[in-house]
């Protein structure tokens, strides 16, 4: 794929943050982006590396009015000697094309794609933040860009890729979080797009977050829509239990996104020689095993925070008190370890980093 650069002007040029304390998550942006057009006919072409900058678009275009689009996330570190490294990019990309091929959206060629990606991110390497715990999020999207109004697959679309420098996810960094388990709102169904990444899901969550934030809790974990009693995934991360030593996490069902760092937990965990399983929980069983003491952790994976201890766990009023309330030694091991390959403090027998 030819690739055509534009760089920006001096004076358009900004100064990346010399420290991420204090930054608010994914509200700053490098200097360039990566944008690509698909059309009938013509397949991807105007592949381009430019100035970040608002996008051009009708206010007809369909995904304003369809929500016909797809997004992923994924993160470039710095490790301890210097180098820039990507954690499982491919994967993220993988995951891209089965969102793109649920939402009716053109795949991507996953080599070019990468190989564009990497060229931005030598172009804006300086934004790479070194800080321990920090990272360059990473955001590539598709939107449908077809000036009609009428419900239909969409005849063009744009491609782009936006990077923003980050801090820890949440601002207590690696502390136990507060969850509101909800019966009230569900957020996908079997045969639905639970599984895929786009817009859509998210925006069908936010008023259960903002709810329960204003009670005080972090984030909501969600509940199956049939009966409202299997555990699903919180609405930034995939869910984890210890139950009498065994991992368990919730299985995929076509309802739950299949995230790269519960994958990454599941395969570390076998690697340890850890019993893992893959079923269905209910909070019935959650809640008991918390009170009788055979679930003694729960945690969220997920890109944004990569391991999440969970404290406590709300439902219909009642809190129950993960453990003792403190992050637990599995939470903690994986946190380390994971962190500790994508930061090369730890070898990686997986091939998970790749550098740029």
């Amino acid at each position: 794929m030819e690739i055509k650069l534009r760089k920006a002007d001096p004076d358009q040029l900004k100064i990346p943050p010399e420290t991420m304390s204090g930054v608010v998550f994914g509200t700053q942006f490098t200097d360039h982006m990566f944008c690509m057009e698909w059309e009938d006919g013509k397949g991807w072409h105007n592949a381009e590396i430019k100035p970040y900058g608002p996008l051009l678009m009708e206010p007809s275009a369909m995904v304003l009015h369809y929500a016909q689009m797809a997004f992923e996330g994924l993160k470039a570190y710095q490790t301890d000697s210097g180098e820039h490294v990507l954690f499982r990019p491919r994967e993220n990309f993988k995951r891209m094309n089965r969102t793109a091929q649920r939402m009716c959206l053109p795949e991507l060629d996953i080599e070019e794609v990468l190989a564009a990606l990497k060229q931005l991110l030598c172009l804006d390497s300086g934004w790479v933040p070194h800080e321990s715990g920090t990272s360059l999020y990473i955001r590539p999207t598709i939107v449908a860009t077809e000036e009609a109004i009428g419900l239909k697959v969409s005849s063009k679309y744009l491609f782009f890729i936006i990077m923003s420098p980050v801090g820890p996810y949440y601002s207590q960094g690696f502390y136990p979080v507060k969850i509101m388990v909800t019966d009230k709102y569900v957020r996908a169904v079997p045969g639905g797009v639970g599984y895929a990444k786009t817009g859509g899901n998210y925006a069908a969550s936010i008023l259960a977050e903002k709810e329960a934030k204003e009670m005080g809790y972090t984030q909501v974990l969600w509940l199956d829509a049939v009966e409202r009693r299997y555990i699903e995934e919180v609405g930034a991360m995939n869910i984890f239990f210890v139950i009498n030593g065994e991992l368990v996490t919730p299985q995929l069902t076509g309802s739950i996104l299949p995230g790269i760092t519960r994958m990454s937990v599941l395969e570390l965990g076998k690697h340890w020689g850890l019993k893992v399983a893959e079923r269905r929980i209910s909070i019935d069983e959650v809640l008991t095993g918390i009170k009788d003491g055979s679930v003694t952790e729960v945690f969220g994976a997920g890109t944004a925070a990569v391991i999440s201890p969970v404290g406590v766990l709300s439902y219909k009023g009642d809190e129950c008190q993960v453990g003792n309330g403190k992050t637990g030694s599995l939470a903690t091991r994986f946190y380390e370890h994971l962190t500790g390959i994508q930061y090369g403090k730890e070898a990686d027998p997986f091939g998970w980093v790749e550098p740029f």
